[in-house]
Parts: C-alpha cells; structure tokens; sequence
C-alpha cells in the first residue's frame, strides 16, 4: 500500500510506457509487480489503461504474464533468512513516517515498516505451528488433502480469493511446510490453488467495468486455469527434480511456484493476441447511451495512487468548467431571441452539472489526505474548490438569469439596441475569463491567475460603466430601457456573479503573494 499511495503514479508511467511489444510488456510487468509485492494491484492498473484505450488487450496481458513472475520474486526474497533486518526496517521505517507533512517519506516508511512486519509474521507462524505436528486431528485433515488433489487445490483457491494474495498463500505454505507441518506434496498442490485462486480477485473488481478491461483478467484466469489442469497431474514428478535443485524443502515450494509462472508466461506469451481474441469473442464490446451527467474519469481504483485520483477529479472537474462555458453560451442566445426551449436545456444543463459535483465531491471525499505530499495537498484543495465554485456559478445561470430570461419572454420585453450591446459585451468578458480560468486550473500559471483577476477589474469597470449609461438612456425616455431597466441591472450583476465564482480558480495560486488575499468563496451546500 504504501509503493501505491507513494509512487504508484511513477510506476503507472512506466507500465503505460512499455506498451510497444510484448516483451518490454512482459518485462515492465514483471519489475512493477516485484515491488508492488501484489499482481493483483499490477493487473486492475493495467485493466484501467485498457479501459481508457492505452492498452491493447495483448500487450496487457503480457504484462500479467510478467506480474505473475513478478510475484514468484517477491517470494522468493522473503523465504531467505531475513530476519536481521527486521529491527533495521522498522527502525528506518518509524525514522522516516516521523517526517512530518512529507508523503514520500512516510510511504517510504510504510513500505519498510510493512515488509519487516511480514518477515515477523513469517517466523511466528513456524514457531506457532511447531507443536501441530503432533495433533491427531492435523493428521486426519492432511490425510485428506492427500487422498483428494483435486479438493486442496480449491481450498488453496478459495482461500487465496478471501486474503486477495497469492503471495500470502505461498509463504503461508511455505512456513508450514518449513514447521514440518505440511507435506512438499500437499502444498505444491496448494500452490497451484494460490495461483489459481490470485485471478478472482481482479475479475470480480473488473466486472461492472468496461469490456476491454474485463478481458484482461479472464484472460489471465484461461491461461491460469490451463497451467494448473496440465500441471495438476504430473505434480509427483516434479518432487525429485525440486530435491536436485534445492535440498532445502521449503525453498523447493518457492522454486516450484517460479517454475510454474515462468514456464506458462514463456509458453503463452507469443501467443497473448490469439488470447485477446478469444476473450473478445466471449466478452464483445457494448454500445452505451452516453449520460452526460455521469463521470466518465473518477474510479475508485485509483484511491491507493492520490496523483492518478486528482488526475481523474481534475479532468472531470474540466468537464465541468465547459459545461459553464456551454450554459453562458445559451443564455446569451436565450436572451436575443426569446428561445424556451434553449432556456429548459439550460436548466437541464444546470442539473446535469450538479450531478457531476456531487460525484467529484463524493470522490473526494473518499480520497484519503493523510498520505499525500504537500504539492498533492494543494491540488486536493484546487480541485475542489473550483468544482465548488463552478457549481455555484451553474446555480446563479439556473436560479437567476434563466428567471430573467423567462420575466423577459412572457412579458416580451426587448433591450435597446445599447442596452443588449452593454449585455453582449459583459457575456463576452466573462467566456473570456471562463476559458483563461481553464488554464489556470490546469497550468497553475501564476502570469495568468495575476491577468484574471485585472480581467475581473475591467468587468467591474464595464458593468460601471454600462450602468451609467444605463442612466443616461433612463433619462433620455427611450422606451425599451424604460421597460427593461431592472432587467438589464439584474443581468449584468448576475454575470459580474458568475465571474466572481470562476476567478476565484487564482486565488489558492497567488495566496500571499504580491499581496493578493485568499476570498472564500466555497459555502456548504
């Protein structure tokens, strides 16, 4: 948990990287697993990038093919003899989780901390085991297990699918096997049931999710499925060649979960692409009506990487920002040309938007902050301050200026000719300021947060402005801003509204910088 919420978005670079061939795939796979210590974790980040397009479903499964290599490393590793460096790994892990507001670091310490846990964990479970030797009923259950194969692989499947690990399955095995517990047969049995049971997992999480990233993991769960049917029967004859190559019984269960792995993603590798055929024909793509209101980026998986999640709320946080420029875009149509039913879409427009804030803000709310570094903080805070703000900003277009618009259809009302130029010129401004603040958001450029808020000064000067001749007309008599005048003031406020809410993007930006203040403009709802 700790390499995810700490590097998690350096390692999905490098994996979205090595998409080119098989090989690199396999290879890419294989490394990032080793020190995510998870194949599971390495196959739900490869179905994502499938989900989205950034991976063919024959080179992701090259890289399961090597994330499940990748995990016969990671065993491999903890059935040495470690333990001296259990106090050293919680010492430096306790050192650096101590550093305060720096998530690298207390990542780092979780990492270290975790893995010395494991290593005592590994040493107690063979001393707890010891005295089982001698009980009856173990005896009874092993007897079992040995007249039935079949039934010790799928207790080893089932309980691989409840810990969600076949690492944790396999150095189980291992150190009941090194207790003098289980016997070498039973648990290379049991192993194959680990690495069976290692793809329930990401299949069930993968189910409700997009087709292509379905087939990732069913195919790893064929490929898994024919290793285990052709290896389950040959498993007596593999006994004397593990003793030749280890005299060590509990390294031979390890080298034997190696063995597995690397035989079956040598022999299916070259053919990953008749694989992905074969998944696509049982799972075909499906046509979906697409919601407008619905997120299209936020997924929960991405909770353990912060950098990835804040990615998808940015994004999605962008759908929004041109949702507002849409909706500001009908308005002034609406406003001209007295068009009801671009004045209902507006407004449907409106709750569309809020859909998408209470997703974005329920996702965030699920994002934990404990973890992120001070920069991933202050994005955390952006992206949720400006998803407020555009809110905000769709609420006054919804509850104010359609209103207006309405007041203005049913009484038909028309601007002078001035008055709706002063109206087109103060929408103008605003778009302009929409389309900057999307920069903003985006760049962080403190240049262009400096440019937007003296834009918000020139609105102020234009609605000034416009109201004085507003005035001027008033005492003219010309009959349409007599008739209108509450209207055109009431219009321009509005949008001078709108505008407060989407400068407020420069504000986290220029905090105590060149004397520009922070203004809340986030209330809760």
């Amino acid at each position: 948990m700790g390499v995810t919420y700490g590097f998690g978005a350096a390692l999905r670079r490098v994996l979205a990287a090595s998409t080119s061939n098989r090989i690199k795939s396999f290879f890419s796979g294989m490394g990032i697993t080793a020190l995510l210590q998870s194949s599971t974790a390495t196959v739900l980040i490869v179905s994502g990038f499938a989900a989205q397009g950034m991976v063919k479903s024959s080179a992701g499964l090259g890289m399961v093919l090597g994330a499940d290599v990748g995990t016969t490393l990671v065993a491999q590793l903890f059935s040495l003899n470690l333990a001296f460096l259990i106090p050293v790994m919680m010492i430096l892990g306790y050192v650096f989780f101590g550093f305060k507001g720096q998530g690298k670091f207390k990542n780092t310490g979780r990492i270290l901390i975790g893995a010395a846990l494991m290593l005592l964990a590994l040493g107690w479970i063979r001393e707890v085991t010891e005295p089982l030797k001698e009980s009856e009923l173990l005896l009874q259950i092993l007897n079992v297990l040995e007249r039935d194969p079949f039934f010790t692989v799928l207790i080893a499947a089932l309980l691989t699918w409840l810990m969600h690990s076949s690492l944790a399955t396999v150095l189980l095995v291992m150190s009941f096997v090194a207790s003098g517990v289980l016997p070498l047969t039973v648990a290379l049995y049991m192993v194959l049931g680990a690495n069976l049971g290692g793809t329930i997992p990401p299949l069930l999480a993968t189910l409700k999710d997009h087709p292509e990233s379905l087939r990732i993991p069913l195919g790893n769960l064929f490929i898994r499925l024919f290793g285990v049917c052709l290896t389950f029967f040959f498993i007596p004859l593999y006994i004397p060649y593990l003793a030749m190559i280890d005299e060590d019984i509990t390294r031979q269960v390890v080298h034997f979960h190696t063995a597995f792995n690397l035989v079956l993603a040598l022999s299916f590798l070259p053919f990953t692409g008749l694989v992905s055929r074969f998944c696509e024909m049982l799972i075909p793509d499906k046509v979906e009506q697409d919601d407008a209101g619905k997120a299209r980026y936020l997924n929960a998986k991405d909770f353990e990487t912060p950098s990835v999640a804040l990615a998808a709320a940015t994004r999605e946080t962008l759908r929004m920002a041109d949702m507002v420029q849409q909706m500001l875009d009908d308005t002034i149509t609406v406003l001209k040309t007295n068009d009801m039913v671009l004045l209902e879409k507006v407004r449907e427009e409106d709750n569309i938007l809020d859909r998408l804030y209470d997703q974005i803000k329920t996702y965030m709310a699920q994002l934990s902050q404990e973890f992120l570094d001070p920069k991933e903080a202050r994005r955390y805070v952006q992206v949720l301050t400006f998803a407020t703000n555009l809110e905000h900003a769709g609420d006054v277009i919804d509850k104010n200026l359609m209103p207006l618009a309405l007041k203005k259809i049913k009484r038909q009302m028309s601007f002078s000719e001035a008055g709706m130029k002063e109206i087109e010129h103060i929408h103008q401004l605003v778009m302009e300021s929409v389309q900057l603040a999307q920069s903003i958001f985006v760049s962080g450029d403190k240049e262009m947060a400096k440019k937007i808020l003296d834009d918000k000064q020139i609105i102020r000067d234009a609605e000034i402005n416009g109201m004085a001749t507003h005035i001027e007309r008033l005492s003219e008599g010309v009959p349409e801003t007599i008739v209108t005048s509450s209207l055109h003031i009431d219009i321009i406020r509005d949008y001078r509204r709108v505008n407060s809410y989407i400068c407020s993007v420069a504000y986290p930006l220029l905090e105590g910088k060149d004397g520009v203040r922070t203004q809340s403009f986030v209330s809760k709802k």
